[in-house]
């Protein structure tokens, strides 16, 4: 098994101000972010590969894994430590014949049969959500927290919740069984992502 931290995994929204967003990332990463996700659904292949390598400077001087959403050209283009795919991406499976073993692979799964499939396909963990309401993906499936315990207790691959977490509600999620808090809005749209980072650590760790 990977020896993966999950704890507090941050998936970035959209980068208009490319500077200000690796400043977010780094400052995050100082307050206790341990794998970074870049997601960035409308880019053009370039510009999110220049992005990939960019962010990759930061995550590889601080030794945090750098995850690609999506797209496994750019996870292999900019040697990435994994990818995360949806349900409606490149099948998990596939996913790992490509990347090979030591890649990680994550997968979207709101359901315990989406999520048992995803780990005998070969995923390294399993991003579950939307545990909030969310408004940086309209389209995520909505689960109960009950359900959420119900898919960690189903795989035995670690789990994360996504979606709508903030520091008001990220306590409602202790005694789930996840093995981390995934965050967009929270970091990505803070004044100050580093003292963010801390607090939203210290309640997972509470």
């Amino acid at each position: 098994m990977k020896n993966l931290d999950l704890s507090l995994y941050l998936v970035t929204d959209k980068s208009d101000d490319v500077e200000k967003f690796l400043k977010t990332i780094e400052e995050a990463i100082k307050g206790g972010v341990s794998l970074v996700q870049i997601r960035e659904k409308t880019a053009e292949t370039l510009d999110f590969y220049n992005l990939a390598l960019k962010v990759k400077e930061i995550t590889e001087k601080h030794d945090v894994p750098l995850i690609i959403n999506d797209r496994v050209d750019v996870a292999l283009a900019v040697d990435a430590e994994g990818v995360h795919v949806g349900q409606s991406d490149m099948p998990c499976d596939v996913t790992r014949a490509l990347v090979g073993p030591d890649k990680i692979v994550g997968v979207s799964a709101a359901t315990i049969e989406e999520a048992r499939k995803a780990e005998s396909d070969g995923a390294d963990y399993i991003g579950t959500g939307a545990v909030f309401p969310t408004a940086t993906k309209d389209d995520a499936p909505k689960i109960t927290k009950k359900d959420l315990k119900e898919i960690v207790e189903s795989i035995s691959i670690p789990v994360v919740a996504i979606g709508g977490i903030t520091l008001n509600n990220a306590h409602e999620l202790n005694n789930t069984g996840i093995a981390g808090l995934s965050v967009v809005s929270a970091i990505m749209s803070s004044e100050n992502p580093k003292k963010s980072s801390e607090e939203l650590l210290k309640i997972f760790n509470s």
